[in-house]
């Protein structure tokens, strides 16, 4: 894995799905979204559910040369599904957390935990914002 940082899209490989996402036709990205969330790697499901929280009143929007440039339809709607794609990462052993404890430094976790508690407290069908 080639990681940078500790942001949802500073590693190789959600860079690439940033790329895919791009890419993608324009109404197909909320299925590589919806994908990415149900089936992706760690690195995906990190950065897929970053984009969803970014729709969600109080979530950042995802501002990096490495995420998606082209419009994103509303994500908000995958609230759920990503909280629980990030439970899996941090309540559940995972060889991404697993990595990122071995290096030492609990920022990575720390800011997939702030994403998840975001996710969390959004109610359902929250007002969306741009990405």
């Amino acid at each position: 894995m080639g990681t940078w940082d500790i942001g949802p899209f500073d590693n190789d490989t959600a860079a690439d799905f940033g790329g895919r996402l791009d890419e993608a036709a324009a109404d197909v990205r909320g299925s590589l979204v919806r994908e990415a969330l149900d089936s992706g790697g760690g690195e995906e499901k990190v950065a897929a559910a970053a984009l969803v929280a970014a729709h969600c009143p109080g979530g950042e929007p995802v501002d990096t040369a490495y995420g998606p440039k082209q419009p994103l339809p509303d994500l908000s709607g995958l609230r759920d599904l990503a909280r629980t794609a990030l439970d899996g990462l941090v309540d559940r052993p995972s060889e991404l957390s697993e990595l990122w404890a071995e290096s030492g430094d609990d920022s990575w976790r720390a800011g997939v935990v702030r994403l998840r508690d975001l996710l969390a407290s959004t109610p359902a069908g929250g007002a969306a914002r741009p990405v």
